[in-house]
């Protein structure tokens, strides 16, 4: 059978049909595509999600536009103290309220970190403690990112997850492992 008999088929048989049977029909579509919205909702918010990554703050880790990661919100808020230093974290910015930031995470909570290794907002010489439930963040293209050095240390409560893969475009199709390395 082709598409089009068994399509204009089912629309007959739809058409032949009680109200009743009718309604209950639709209702249960509709109520079948409020659950499929739900499902995503839910996935997207508390499991993870494809986002877009615009802007020069993190170059060369990212294009100035045009890739596409997975943030993986479910590891985060199972394990929060899993966290470290050099993981790329997504998190809504602390003075644009709505508008969401991807940035590399400098400092943890109790660590003492220079407030600008650049020298262009505070001499190289100034340094901050990072107080309990704040994290020091800073993108990898200091030139062009608003960070940590600009609004000090960041409450963790912002953060909504990590990075976990980039997938578009393919050829530069990347799992992200924290590229940290610590010398005693």
């Amino acid at each position: 059978m082709t598409y089009r008999f068994w399509a204009s088929r089912r629309l007959a048989e739809f058409h032949s049909t009680s109200w009743s049977l009718r309604g209950r029909y639709l209702s249960r579509k509709c109520l079948h595509l409020l659950n499929l919205g739900c499902a995503i909702h839910l996935t997207a918010e508390y499991i993870g999600r494809p986002s877009f990554m615009s802007g020069p703050s993190m170059l060369p880790t990212f294009a100035h536009e045009g890739e596409v990661v997975i943030e993986n919100r479910l590891s985060y808020r199972l394990f929060p103290e899993r966290l470290s230093r050099g993981d790329l974290v997504v998190l809504q910015s602390p003075i644009e309220p709505g508008h969401i930031i991807c940035k590399r995470i400098i400092g943890m909570p109790g660590d003492i970190v220079c407030v600008d290794p650049t020298g262009v907002w505070a001499p190289s010489t100034e340094h901050v403690k990072i107080p309990k439930g704040h994290v020091w963040i800073s993108g990898d293209n200091a030139a062009y990112s608003r960070d940590s050095r600009e609004y000090g240390p960041v409450s963790m409560s912002l953060i909504q997850g990590t990075l976990f893969a980039r997938i578009w475009p393919l050829h530069r199709a990347t799992i992200f492992r924290n590229p940290m390395t610590f010398l005693d």
